[in-house]
């Protein structure tokens, strides 16, 4: 018996976007509702998170997330206009339990591996972003810790790190195998960095909980909640903070998500 191909078939991305001068976007609308959010107001919270990482990687935010007002059945609504680059941002930082986000972050990390780029996905993302929260909190957590009398900030971050990984940071950097030149944070994995913005910020919430004026009562605080924290990673990864596997050097992580901007906006879709 003879047998008919079937002529049906699954829809590209590409054919739910429009264009315009060149180059393609997505409602988000319409892309919120894909991932499972119910509504715009939902879908905004992965936006937000999104457009934060674009603002992180000094790539134009505007070029790639167009707060917008559309008219649909005779009403004003909002809406964003996006980018190919602003829906692999958006997918990375939405909620992976959502079965459909799950498939859109394999969806995006195949596309991203056919433009010959080696990117993990949402991991390089949490890395990023959790990088610069980093970079906040130590102004914050050092503005604290002056309120609190400290003077000598080289000896007030050191027991941080020396409560984290009982051991000086240098001798951290030859364990791990990174340059004693190098900053250490550019290696960590999210794991690490998560954990040494745990120590950050709660040394700076008790800090200021405590209303101290002794230098030395602050690098013990210091010290103790990296201790704390220490114990923390070791009890749920059963590994010490100093063993963790470090990484992708973040700025070779940026590049390749500069990168990624430039190559997706310019792609079209590609069916495997």
């Amino acid at each position: 018996m003879a047998t008919t191909q079937s002529t049906h078939h699954k829809p590209s991305f590409d054919s739910f976007g429009f264009e315009e001068e060149g180059v393609m976007y997505w409602w988000a609308s319409w892309y919120g509702k894909v991932l499972g959010y119910r509504s715009l107001k939902t879908f905004l919270a992965p936006i937000n998170k999104a457009i934060q990482a674009c603002s992180t990687l000094e790539i134009a935010v505007n070029e790639n997330f167009q707060d917008t007002r559309r008219r649909e059945k005779g009403r004003k609504l909002r809406d964003f206009k996006l980018t190919r680059f602003a829906c692999y941002l958006i997918a990375m930082n939405a909620d992976a339990r959502k079965p459909v986000v799950a498939r859109a972050q394999v969806y995006f990390a195949d596309q991203v591996e056919k433009i010959n780029l080696l990117l993990d996905g949402a991991a390089d993302l949490e890395r990023v972003m959790i990088r610069e929260e980093i970079r906040e909190g130590n102004q914050s957590l050092n503005a604290a810790a002056a309120r609190a009398g400290v003077r000598d900030f080289r000896y007030f971050t050191t027991e941080g790190y020396l409560g984290l990984y009982n051991q000086p940071i240098r001798d951290v950097k030859r364990h791990k195998g990174v340059d004693e030149a190098d900053n250490l944070f550019e290696y960590m994995g999210r794991t690490e960095l998560a954990a040494n913005l745990f120590r950050i910020t709660m040394t700076e919430e008790r800090l200021k909980r405590s209303n101290l004026q002794s230098p030395f009562q602050a690098a013990a605080i210091h010290k103790r909640i990296g201790a704390d924290v220490r114990k923390m990673v070791q009890e749920n990864t059963g590994k010490s903070p100093e063993d963790l596997p470090i990484a992708r050097h973040l700025q070779q992580v940026a590049d390749d998500l500069r990168k990624a901007k430039q190559r997706l906006n310019e792609k079209k879709d590609q069916a495997d």
